[in-house]
């Protein structure tokens, strides 16, 4: 669920920003976490590149704002037809490992 949306351009770099605020809900009971997660991390990749053309970069950074002390995600900038899902969930799934803080559950800011 988005909750807000910005979106900015950087004209000095000819680059647009955005900047989207979300919280997953929470699975169903008879819904696997992990298939979950996957559908829903789907639904967020496709909705931040549906509007890019081809050729553009894109990276991503992702915070968790209930716990500010978290380090930020991030996926460094690769072109748009390279940011997948299992590669996005792949980077969050080793945070997750590393940081047990580190709740998908509260809110997240995604850059």
């Amino acid at each position: 669920m988005i909750l807000d949306e910005t979106c900015k351009s950087f004209s000095k770099f000819n680059a647009t920003g955005l900047s989207l605020l979300i919280k997953f809900k929470s699975p169903g009971e008879e819904q696997e976490f992990a298939s979950y997660l996957k559908k829903c991390n789907s639904a967020l990749t496709n909705y931040i590149v549906d509007k890019l053309p081809d050729g553009n970069l894109v990276g991503l950074r992702i915070r968790n704002t209930e716990n500010v002390q978290d380090k930020v995600v991030g996926i460094s900038l690769r072109r748009r037809d390279q940011l997948k899902t299992d590669m996005v969930l792949s980077v969050v799934g080793k945070v997750i490992q590393i940081n047990s803080r580190f709740a998908l559950t509260e809110r997240l800011k995604v850059h």
